[in-house]
């Protein structure tokens, strides 16, 4: 565990984030070679069907991932202020809060899963392969939350190396499955997604028994669990915002996806292959914004909120710098990485072009997810809802439809940085202001910044 309170800013916030960014690479290693999988040894439908799914299983997971950011903005709030009770407390009910919940959201799956397609439009010929990979996905919901969750507790004190480690023998199993399930047993697409299910219940099981016999704050049994709703009002009156924020954009990706069905399988594809690259070139911000999250919650818990422009400031220079960097190789060698996944020439085209449209502003990106990380370290996660609900239903949807009438599919692509420009300028204007400061669940006599 870190105290981030402490020492030179950058160097700690360069060094929490890195093994969060390794892990997340792992992470996208094993999204990447199911994707490659799929792609070369399944068929372009089945890729398309998957793509398709994705976006679906956001929709499912989202409000309770914003949860549980409220969740660990608390734990790293009470850890900075050293009240390791209410830090124990927090995670005990985070712990059973997850566990009914994706309980609950399973059930939910799989009794709409054929509503949901048709209210998308999915053409009729990829629903079987896209409910069977959503399905098996579905059922291993209680362990990816499970997983996650313990993740996310450790971010929240400061230990960034831990989930890295589980992460990487994730990442190991999930590939070895994939090859033994779809290449040996040729199970198709739902050994593609069992496959993942059983990579992350063994990593999930081995994570519990490690922290159970290491770790004192964090035991997880179901014996003993104490269920905090004060804690737990205060995790939703910050995580209900970030949770309504990542439901709104799985529904912007559900309703980005309906337009792209409309221009058929191969579009379809070549925007599966597209996002997963996307994804993956948008961890280092993504990851060095839950860095500055935790970050900041720590310094405003320990009452050194002097320290949090310095932090922004530096993790705005490192994220430009990589975001510059991915954007060359995108542009340079996107056709490329496209070839790795599918042999359709049509696909790679489709997808390279969205590619080049989209990576020229991914330091757009970079500077609106760290501006936003700021105001979640300090509690405030509303003003980032309300920004990221206008970015993409007003500004992101609709310019993706209009363009996509007039330029086809590069205008869907359009659309995207777009809403990126509006976040950040939106972003900056209200951390400017400083109102985000009033939000911590610690409160302490106002620093100048």
């Amino acid at each position: 565990m870190r105290d981030l309170s402490q020492g030179a800013v950058a160097r700690q916030i360069f060094i929490f984030a890195l093994p969060m960014l390794l892990g997340n690479v792992f992470q996208q290693m094993y999204n990447i070679v199911d994707t490659i999988i799929i792609g070369r040894y399944i068929g372009t439908d089945a890729l398309a069907a998957a793509g398709a799914s994705f976006p679906v299983i956001f929709v499912l997971v989202s409000l309770v991932i914003g949860i549980t950011t409220g969740t660990t903005i608390i734990i790293s709030q009470y850890y900075g202020a050293r009240d390791y009770e209410a830090v124990k407390r927090a995670i005990d009910t985070a712990f059973i809060f997850l566990f009914f919940a994706s309980i609950l959201l399973t059930i939910l799956g799989l009794v709409f899963i054929d509503d949901i397609w048709r209210l998308i439009g999915l053409p009729e010929h990829l629903v079987s392969d896209a409910t069977l990979y959503f399905s098996v996905y579905a059922a291993g919901l209680v362990l990816m939350f499970g997983y996650n969750a313990i993740s996310a507790v450790l971010r929240g004190l400061g230990d960034s190396r831990t989930p890295l480690y589980f992460l990487i023998i994730s990442t190991i199993l999930n590939i070895g499955f994939d090859l033994l399930f779809v290449l040996v047993f040729g199970w198709g697409i739902g050994g593609v997604a069992f496959a993942t299910v059983l990579a992350q219940g063994i990593a999930f099981g081995l994570s519990v028994i490690y922290l159970n016999r290491t770790h004192q704050l964090i035991r997880f049994s179901l014996r003993g669990l104490t269920f905090d709703w004060d804690i737990f009002r205060k995790s939703l009156r910050i995580g209900v915002p970030t949770g309504m924020q990542h439901t709104f954009v799985s529904l912007g990706m559900l309703a980005l996806i309906s337009i792209v069905n409309r221009f058929g399988t191969n579009t379809i594809a070549a925007y599966t292959i597209a996002w997963r690259i996307d994804s993956f070139a948008a961890m280092p911000a993504m990851n060095f914004g839950l860095a500055l999250t935790t970050f900041v919650g720590q310094n405003i818990g320990a009452g050194r909120s002097e320290r949090v422009r310095e932090g922004l400031k530096a993790t705005l220079l490192m994220t430009t710098g990589i975001s510059l960097a991915v954007t060359l190789v995108a542009w340079v060698f996107g056709k490329q990485l496209m070839g790795v996944f599918t042999t359709n020439q049509e696909v790679i085209e489709i997808g390279y072009t969205y590619l080049v449209i989209v990576s020229s502003f991914y330091v757009v990106f970079s500077a609106m997810f760290v501006t936003q990380a700021v105001m979640r370290g300090a509690g405030d996660t509303l003003i980032p809802m309300f920004i990221t609900l206008i970015a993409l239903w007003l500004l992101r949807i609709p310019a993706s439809h209009l363009l996509s009438i007039r330029f086809g599919a590069v205008g869907i692509w359009w659309g995207i940085p777009v809403a990126w420009l509006f976040g950040f300028v939106a972003a900056y204007i209200y951390y400017r202001t400083g109102r985000w400061k009033r939000k911590a669940v610690i409160k302490h006599k106002p620093a100048d910044e």
